[in-house]
């Protein structure tokens, strides 16, 4: 039997600057989805698969865990969507 060997975490990639002249309900959809995209990796991490498993308390707990702002319940929803897409 084969064991897995996990490497260790790599930093993460550096950020680019987004692309100016876009209207500014874009770059609020834009960081909106990035921030749906953490915290859907960090519940995945901590063991959370259903959306029945994320309510809005979960998911804001976690979003101080990693560091990032309190999440707003239009990002919650997201989350919970994502969740189920990774079904």
């Amino acid at each position: 039997m084969a064991v897995a060997v996990l490497s260790p975490p790599k930093s993460p990639l550096p950020r680019k600057p987004l692309p100016a002249g876009r209207p500014r309900a874009w770059y609020v959809a834009h960081n909106r989805r990035l921030k749906t995209m953490r915290l859907v990796i960090a519940l995945l991490d901590a063991g959370v698969y259903e959306p029945g498993q994320a309510g809005n308390r979960r998911i804001r707990d976690t979003a101080e865990r990693i560091g990032v702002h309190e999440p707003s319940d239009t990002t919650c929803r997201m989350v919970r969507t994502l969740l189920v897409y990774g079904r």
